[in-house]
């Protein structure tokens, strides 16, 4: 049986008002933009799905989403069959194997999770005879956590120029995940910092490389992000509930 069939998604969970709980999400975007001085169309809300099953991410759907995340390839493939009449947009939130380029090519409209050029290589690769264009983002590990993902922050201005040379992703910006700890204020600082690297990776004027998004910010802390500047949040608790 797929994973995220039996992954911990509870009963009670289903029952989660999902309308309610996406505009009290929207309603806090809202907020952190009024603080901030931005707009809140400027900030896209991605829910992410992982180990929810697909008549929950219909609801949310319906309750007017179109961004999706997942975290894996695997279980975003067997989902997606019974969401195929949804014109929703899907992005892969989680770390990826090269070896799974292609299904996540195929798959997924977004990818926030590039931090090698072995990988960027591999996704270029595999569209070659497409000639279509995918957007990605670089992933930065602002943290130095040996169990997470992502490029060096030293390392990521020099990704940016390699990749800037593959003819079918564009680079739209950065993506973090920065350490979790239970004060938002006191990861504000890798918000921050994520959007100065993307400002100095921008005035380098890369060929084909844009710094218009910064994907950061999750449940617990995407006010701060948004007041850092966040163009992209991941929800995942706050709309469909904790995951068993």
């Amino acid at each position: 049986m797929v994973e995220w069939l039996t992954a911990g998604w509870r009963a009670k969970g289903m029952a989660h008002d999902l309308a309610e709980n996406i505009a009290k999400v929207r309603e806090r975007i809202s907020a952190a933009c009024r603080r901030a001085g931005r707009q809140p169309e400027d900030v896209k809300l991605i829910a992410i799905s992982k180990t929810v099953p697909p008549e929950p991410i219909r609801q949310a759907y319906e309750a007017g989403l179109r961004d999706f995340g997942e975290n894996r390839v695997q279980e975003a493939a067997a989902k997606r069959p019974a969401l195929s009449d949804l014109t929703a947009t899907w992005h892969l939130v989680g770390h990826l194997q090269s070896n799974k380029a292609k299904p996540a090519r195929d798959l997924f409209h977004w990818i926030h999770s590039v931090d090698s050029l072995h990988l960027a290589e591999r996704l270029d690769k595999v569209a070659a005879c497409r000639g279509d264009r995918l957007p990605v983002l670089l992933e930065v590990n602002l943290g130095e956590e040996a169990a997470k993902s992502g490029v060096a922050q030293d390392e990521v201005s020099h990704l940016a120029e390699a990749l800037s040379r593959l003819e079918t992703l564009e680079v739209r910006g950065l993506m973090v995940i920065p350490p979790f700890l239970e004060n938002p204020e006191q990861v504000r600082p890798y918000f921050r910092r994520l959007r100065e690297l993307a400002d100095e990776i921008a005035a380098r004027n890369f060929p084909g490389v844009s710094m218009q998004e910064l994907s950061m910010g999750m449940s617990h802390d995407f006010e701060v992000a948004i007041e850092e500047g966040a163009t992209m949040v991941r929800i995942g608790t706050a709309i469909f509930g904790p995951r068993g």
